[in-house]
């Protein structure tokens, strides 16, 4: 596969060449404002008091030529200056604060209503997100590593978090406050607002190539992320840190960290850095207008003070350099805002990309309950099952290819056969973890396909090799099955599974933390603890996939027992290594290249001197 080494691992560079473009979703923008529907009202409100504020915004200033001119100096009728006209001015200055005050309040109740907008909309697409990924098939997980599942889910998520949170507000507001400010300046000279917004248009068309740039470095940038967030997920869980020690591989982890962390560091400063330059010069600009507007004034003052406009006055000239100060920093927002969603459609085109993904097992419209199949609950049978896994190549063997057996309420059948034969999909198949490509899984005499998932899976109990419980209690490990279950049924259900006494020994008993993983328990302990998991559960149905076979010997034999009493009474099926767990079997299934080849009873099978007794007598040694 290209772009991997020796290890299996895909080459970071190559990764990222790969996924940096973002991926084209139609509609995106209209998409992402659909986000904000349900909070129509609360957006409503913030367009009201985004529009009060900044309308209020703009008064200040017009008061001041009124201050200058009418209050502070003016005329006496003969072309000469009167004295100050303090009433006047007193209650411009009093309407001035108390514009002050009420744009302040409107700030603050505007800032709050945003935020919360903002960060319910990220909260609704985080879940969504969250439940989507939920309802993808297993084999969706076991191509797809956690860890850029979790960048999904944090940094880009995060990522696009603050255009959520700001976007109404600063698109509105500022917009608004830019109109304002235009129309007071026409308003106080339409001449100084021609020459003060000249170069805007220019600004417009550099801020668009300045966006294009950031938007590819912000998607390197979450590549990064997500490569990092692989990284610390595979080397820093349990298993991880236990598999670099063994090997002596901290120092090659930690330069494989430490250089990853140079290219984000790397993509992080060019993300800052890119636009400085162009925000420097607006900044220049801006800065150097109201200079600008002296300057021409003066020469305008010089012929007159009229050249097809009004009078310049000292209070004109005070407000309008006042209101264009004022422009520059919601003018400047906005070109962050353009920037920022710009940058970000990256990070919505990702997260879209899942959202947008279709699960390879679904419930069909008319899917029923699978209490309501006509057949008996645990009657299990596959007739001519073939499967491929979603991602292999047409000219690839079928991991299973006409796979056939039935298997009566509360009997156990068994498969064994060699590693990679087809065993574990087989058992997976039956709980409709995997969907047949061909053929069909029969549970209670309805294919599995017009039954809902929910309801195959509530049938159905599974304890797996590799036991996975929470870093939490016992009791809260094993409540995951039923979280109404009482302190009576925890405990009957670990006498069943011969782990109560063991549990009963350690110091907090049912309330003991069991660790990462439950890495601070033996295999066998972790493994009676989620067969009593599972007969919590109470299914008509259990699925054992080689649950024993990386115990030792005295633990297996605890186990077995365990087992053997979970089984009874349901159908099993079992995926088993040694053979003399599965010599009881009703049936014993020979599993080789994706086919059984051969089926009977213990006995039946040594009788026939088969693969299944060639088996028995490899184990035998």
């Amino acid at each position: 596969m290209p772009g991997r080494g020796l290890t299996g691992r895909a080459d970071p560079d190559v990764l990222r060449a790969e996924n940096a473009a973002a991926p084209h979703v139609p509609d995106l923008w209209k998409r992402v404002g659909a986000m904000f529907i349900p909070y129509r009202k609360h957006i409503a409100l913030t367009v009201v008091l985004v529009l009060a504020t900044s309308a209020a915004s703009v008064v200040p200033p017009l008061l001041v030529q009124r201050i200058f001119d009418g209050a502070l100096f003016p005329t006496d009728g003969a072309g000469g200056t009167a004295p100050p006209h303090l009433s006047l001015l007193t209650g411009l200055v009093s309407l001035m604060i108390g514009i002050f005050v009420a744009s302040a309040g409107l700030s603050v109740w505007q800032t709050w209503v945003t935020s919360n907008v903002g960060n319910r909309v990220t909260g609704d697409l985080r879940v969504t997100l969250f439940d989507k990924l939920q309802r993808m098939e297993l084999a969706f997980f076991t191509r797809t590593k956690t860890g850029v599942i979790q960048s999904r889910l944090q940094n880009d998520v995060g990522g696009v978090a603050g255009v959520l949170t700001t976007f109404v507000s600063s698109i509105v507001g500022n917009t608004a406050t830019v109109i304002a400010s235009l129309v007071a300046m026409i308003v106080l000279d339409w001449r100084l607002t021609l020459l003060a917004v000249v170069l805007m248009p220019a600004l417009v068309v550099a801020q668009r190539r300045v966006g294009l740039v950031r938007q590819r470095i912000a998607a390197k940038t979450q590549e990064s992320l997500s490569e990092m967030t692989s990284i610390t997920q595979e080397t820093l869980s349990v298993s991880g840190i236990l598999l670099s020690k063994v090997y002596n591989r901290r120092g090659f982890e930690s330069e494989r960290y430490a250089g990853e962390n140079r290219t984000l560091i790397r993509l992080q400063i060019q993300l800052a850095m890119s636009g400085q330059w162009f925000f420097g010069m607006v900044t220049v600009i801006m800065s150097s207008v109201p200079a600008i507007i002296y300057l021409a004034s003066g020469l305008l003052l010089a012929r007159g003070g009229e050249a097809g406009g009004g009078v310049i006055t000292a209070g004109t000239i005070v407000a309008f350099t006042t209101i264009q100060a004022r422009l520059l920093f919601p003018l400047m927002s906005l070109m962050r805002v353009a920037l920022e969603v710009q940058t970000s459609r990256a990070l919505f085109a990702r997260i879209f990309e899942y959202l947008d993904l279709t699960p390879a097992i679904s419930d069909a419209p008319d899917a029923r309950d699978a209490s309501d199949a006509p057949g008996p609950v645990g009657a299990i049978e596959f007739r001519d099952v073939t499967f491929r896994y979603p991602d292999a190549s047409e000219d690839a063997r079928a991991t299973l290819d006409g796979i056939s057996f039935a298997a009566k309420p509360g009997e156990t059948h068994a498969f064994v056969g060699p590693s990679g034969a087809g065993k574990t999909t087989i058992v997976y198949l039956a709980a409709r973890l995997h969907e047949a490509s061909g053929g069909s899984v029969v549970f209670a005499g309805t294919d599995v396909r017009e039954l809902t998932q929910d309801s195959v899976v509530e049938q159905v109990g599974v304890v797996t090799q590799e036991t996975y419980l929470f870093h939490a209690t016992i009791a809260e490990n094993l409540r995951y099955a039923r979280p109404d279950a009482t302190d009576e049924d925890l405990v009957a259900a670990c006498r069943a599974a011969n782990i109560h006494d063991t549990i009963e020994s350690f110091e907090h008993g049912y309330d003991t933390a069991v660790g990462e993983r439950g890495y601070r328990l033996s295999g066998g302990e972790k493994q009676r603890i989620a067969i009593a998991r599972v007969l919590l559960k109470d299914p008509p149905i259990l699925l054992l996939d080689e649950a024993t076979s990386a115990l030792d010997t005295l633990s297996e034999r605890v186990v077995q027992e365990a087992l053997d009493n979970a089984s009874r009474g349901r159908t099993t099926l079992v995926v088993a290594h040694r053979l003399s767990t599965v010599v009881d079997a009703d049936v014993i299934h020979v599993v080789a290249a994706g086919r059984i080849v051969e089926s009977g009873t213990h006995a039946e099978l040594m009788a026939l001197a088969g693969r299944y007794a060639e088996l028995a007598a490899g184990q035998a040694r």
